[in-house]
């Protein structure tokens, strides 16, 4: 093998060639690319590589002990902070990326490198739109690249403002801003300097210039001393504990005019939230603006919105990714007033999404509190509150977008949170308000303005397919808890068998019901398919042998409407059994979400109930039940929706909502009301209005074949007047 000292004076060459350019050169004006300043530096890069190839893996071979022995990246750093010869800053950052990214062995743990690579990160994004901001962004994805492949380093970069000398125990790691007595909102200007920096850190230690004349040691002390005069300031930023300034800087670069530049910047925050390092994750939510710019901007952007959206426009926009927020007014066929501003909110808020998602947990926690309470409260809220029809639609579809849009759990609760509230214990009526803007949004479902029931209906329906137990619990399970839906009655000794058809003892037969008096065999579903879709019995709640057949109660609801009033029949494939296969994917989706929140197989037991309480079904429900017995005189619109969500609703597989929403046979207690006893009354209240239409069925069917899009349009709202 050849000796490795060739490589060594190689590098020694190269390294002093840079240094006797400042000793030698008068003209400090010409730009560095004019230099073969260059040069040399991609030569020493070249030769350490070189180097780390020829030796066993995390060997350091001379050339690097010399690189970190003499301090070679403080040097650079004081000339790049000085920008001598011009473009000097943008030379040191390149050499700090490459040597960071093509060396193998792990540098920053070295003093002499992690040192002089956080006064270098300082120097990043002091300035917006400088000349630098592509290589300075470069260099701080590398340092956040290194962190990402070895955590704990982190703690490298996370600097105490009041650092003892006994904590380390030596001197130089006491912080300059200690040393210089300036207060928190201060950073290294470099106006007053170490005497450590003043000889020893620029590089030139006496080991290796004793061979120098002494006049020219004194020149280039002198030289590199007085370059730190012409420095640009550095930014001002509120740091009370301690510095985390490559979150600092990548913030600073968030705010760049170029957008490439913004979002490696944002690359850059998110992995450094995703560090599992506690103590990064304290200082990066406690000593750093993260939380601050995340919310400011967010709720700028908000602001920056038009007062009046068009709902649909804000329901259709194309998916939003925060990464390709690229967007020309002039390119798009589809364009719309507010458009630029509406697809920077949503990628801006889809960013704050995916950071809360990748953050460690208790950084994930502080970030999305501060969304919550920065911006979802101090912002939306007064939004959603006010009585404008058009600020009230355009805020809830704005809030039903983003419903739509969340993935990140932490922040999902908290959004729900910001909505419906904590509270868990049964509703009562007088009550109802106690979480003014839950109270609000229900009430909005049942508002004069069409458009606004049907938008917060619809944001309630996307709410309910939200991984959250906590929205369903919260809007229903919680006031059906006790069962005190129903009146119990205790079995007489020879009632206590099971009917052969699986009904209890005493309760209403609905086949024997007038109502209910034309079942036919192809009216009927088979048992067996819908019995496999059914919650597992577990050993806490076996499976009740009284339990009302599946069957039975699906033909129940088939036979609510008689025959007279139905027009599925003459129109092929229209009936009910077109939404089994759809029903079905849905049910195994909602089972599969449920799983882990542990229901029960089986209702809790009446004994163990408290129903001597009064029922309330909750303002949600009841809210429902309204509009759903109104159906015969509202839109057709605001009837789909309100259905949607009832149907959303019975989806979960819980066994109260099956018992309470889905079993007609169920003894209701007094002064109650469930689904099946609204759609009775509907169903009554619709019988007696089919009397007084001459010709109902033709006209009835063609009104199907129109909303089904069979027959041509024509006049639908002289069609349904006769309604």
């Amino acid at each position: 093998l050849a000796p490795s000292l060739p490589l060594q004076e190689d590098f020694v060459y190269h390294w002093k060639a840079i240094t006797h350019y400042y000793i030698e050169t008068s003209d400090d004006k010409a730009p560095v690319t004019d230099t073969n300043i260059p040069s040399h530096l991609e030569q020493m890069l070249d030769i350490l590589v070189q180097e780390e190839n020829e030796r066993e893996s995390g060997e350091t071979g001379p050339c690097m002990e010399y690189l970190l022995h003499h301090k070679i990246l403080e040097t650079l750093y004081t000339l790049g902070k000085a920008d001598c010869p011009p473009g000097m800053k943008q030379q040191v950052l390149v050499f700090y990326t490459k040597l960071l990214g093509r060396i193998r062995q792990p540098l920053l743990p070295h003093i002499n490198v992690h040192r002089p690579v956080q006064k270098l990160i300082r120097l990043c994004g002091e300035v917006l739109a400088t000349p630098t901001e592509n290589e300075e962004i470069q260099f701080l994805c590398i340092v956040c690249a290194k962190l990402k492949q070895d955590p704990y380093l982190v703690n490298f970069f996370l600097e105490n403002k009041m650092k003892s000398l006994a904590s380390k125990g030596v001197p130089n790691v006491i912080s300059e801003d200690t040393l210089k007595g300036q207060d928190s909102l201060s950073t290294d200007t470099g106006q007053s300097r170490q005497p450590e920096e003043l000889s020893g850190a620029t590089g030139m230690e006496q080991t290796e210039l004793e061979d120098e004349p002494p006049h020219q040691m004194d020149h280039l002390s002198t030289s590199l001393d007085n370059l730190s005069v012409t420095s640009l300031p550095e930014a001002s930023v509120v740091r009370p504990n301690q510095d985390y300034n490559l979150v600092n800087s990548l913030l600073n670069l968030t705010r760049s005019p170029d957008g490439r530049i913004a979002v490696k910047a944002c690359e850059g925050l998110m992995l450094l939230v995703s560090l599992p390092e506690p103590a990064a994750a304290k200082c990066l939510t406690q000593s750093t603006c993260l939380c601050e710019l995340l919310t400011d901007r967010l709720a700028s952007l908000y602001k920056a919105l038009p007062q009046s959206v068009d709902p649909l426009d804000i329901e259709t926009v194309e998916a939003i990714n925060w990464g390709l927020d690229s967007y020309s007014h002039k390119e798009d066929a589809s364009a719309f007033p507010g458009k630029r501003a509406l697809i920077s909110f949503l990628s801006w808020f889809d960013y704050c999404d995916q950071l809360i998602k990748e953050a460690q947990k208790t950084a994930a926690v502080a970030l999305a509190k501060a969304v919550h309470e920065r911006f979802f409260i101090g912002v939306m809220e007064p939004q959603l509150m006010q009585t404008s029809e058009m600020g009230i639609l355009t805020s809830t579809a704005l809030l039903h977008r983003i419903v739509r849009q969340v993935t990140s759990d932490v922040l999902l609760q908290e959004m729900v949170f910001f909505i419906l509230g904590e509270q868990r214990e049964p509703e009562t009526l007088a009550e109802i308000s106690r979480h003014p803007l839950r109270h609000r949004l229900i009430e909005h479902c049942d508002h004069i303005s069409d458009e606004i029931s049907i938008m917060t209906l619809r944001m309630f329906e996307h709410l309910l397919q939200k991984p959250n137990e906590h929205i369903l619990y919260n809007l229903v399970l919680r006031n059906l808890e006790e069962r005190n839906y129903t009146e119990y009655k205790p079995l007489c000794p020879e009632d206590k068998d099971v009917v052969e058809n699986g009904l209890i003892a005493g309760a209403v037969d609905l086949e024997e019901d007038p109502l209910f008096t034309d079942i036919s065999p192809e009216n009927t579903l088979p048992n067996q398919e819908w019995l496999s879709s059914s919650p597992p019995a577990t050993p806490d709640h076996p499976k009740n042998d009284g339990k009302t057949e599946v069957h039975k109660i699906v033909n129940s609801f088939l036979c609510l409407v008689p025959d007279d009033a139905k027009s599925s029949y003459h129109v092929e494939g229209t009936g009910y059994d077109t939404y089994l296969r759809d029903a079905h994917r849905q049910f195994r989706d909602y089972c599969a979400i449920c799983l882990r929140w542990e229901w029960p197989g089986s209702p809790k037991a009446l004994e163990k109930c408290n129903l001597e309480a009064a029922f309330f079904e909750g303002h949600f429900l009841k809210v429902l039940f309204d509009r759903m017995g109104r159906i015969l005189d509202q839109p057709y619109d605001v009837n789909l929706q309100v259905t949607s969500v009832l149907s959303r609703l019975s989806l979960f597989p819980h066994p109260h909502i099956h018992e309470y929403l889905l079993d007609p046979y169920v003894n209701l207690a007094p002064g109650c009301r469930s689904l099946f006893s609204v759609i009775v009354r509907v169903v009554g209240d619709l019988m007696l209005r089919i009397q007084r239409i001459q010709d109902f069925t033709p006209k009835l069917l063609l009104v199907r074949k129109r909303l089904l899009g069979l027959e041509p349009e024509g006049p639908m709202q002289a069609l349904l007047s006769w309604w």
